[in-house]
């Protein structure tokens, strides 16, 4: 597996810049060389110890400077700041992961016209899993990411703002799940009964989501839900006392803050 990039640069070393690159030097490794930010010095470290093809830069602009493709890995509290002092070459292929902020605003701190592409990996890319919402279509973004996951490309900024408000329930799905542990040790079962039940229940019904042949996940409920039994009694109380309002209201109020709207 390889990309048409002999160098990767990464603007930022967090949590998803660690996940990428460790998605990219899996076996077989899909990237020839690797930058990385020397901001985060323990992210950075560990990546240039644990990988012999990636590199530490001395500063964001010699990343800028090697790179085919620059990643822009940084929080949007301090982006602007960041981007606006460095200088890119005409038609640079970069990618932004800068969250809620648009392309727009990302190129008018870039200044010099490059192909730029945004996109939302999330955590599974370090285990070459999980699907990345790109906007535009970009085939060299696409590649990138077909490396250490599933791309979706969107062809309207309507459509990655929607995907990117849905990326915002991984928080969510996780505490459910931890109400749900927390619950049952507070009837008497032993935590690491709960969770290892409660992981293999949520992980089973992931895989049968992703697996059916259903036209839609209300059948899939139905389906799962037997008339007048236990799953059809939890569903209709999560309804009734506005679980399913609760979700909908917070999906809206994502939405807005990724569209720039009062939230």
């Amino acid at each position: 597996m390889t990309t048409s990039f002999s160098t990767i640069g990464f603007i930022g070393t967090g949590a998803i810049t660690d996940a990428m690159v460790r998605g990219l030097m899996a076996d077989p490794p899909a990237a020839a060389r690797i930058l990385v930010s020397p901001r985060n010095a323990e992210t950075a470290a560990r990546l240039a110890a644990d990988f012999a093809a990636v590199e530490i830069a001395p500063d964001n602009q010699a990343i800028v400077d090697a790179a085919d493709m620059v990643v822009l890995a940084i929080r949007p509290q301090v982006a602007a700041d960041v981007v606006r002092g460095l200088r890119f070459r005409p038609g640079q292929s970069v990618v932004s992961l800068v969250a809620a902020v648009d392309r727009e605003t990302v190129q008018s701190w870039i200044g010099t016209p490059v192909r730029l592409t945004q996109a939302i990996p999330l955590p599974f890319v370090a285990r070459r899993s999980g699907a990345t919402a790109i906007f535009p279509p970009d085939d060299q973004a696409a590649q990138l990411f077909a490396a250490i996951g599933t791309p979706v490309e969107c062809t309207t900024r309507d459509e990655y703002q929607l995907l990117a408000a849905a990326s915002a329930l991984m928080a969510t799905y996780f505490g459910i799940m931890d109400e749900t542990v927390r619950w049952l040790g507070a009837k008497g079962l032993p935590d690491a009964a709960a969770r290892t039940y409660v992981s293999t229940l949520f992980s089973d019904l992931s895989v049968s989501a992703r697996e059916t042949d259903m036209p839609s996940f209300a059948e899939l409920s139905r389906d799962y839900a037997t008339k007048g039994g236990l799953n059809e009694q939890a569903h209709a109380d999560f309804r009734r006392h506005g679980g399913a309002a609760a979700l909908t209201a917070a999906l809206d109020r994502v939405l807005a803050r990724i569209k720039g709207e009062p939230f």
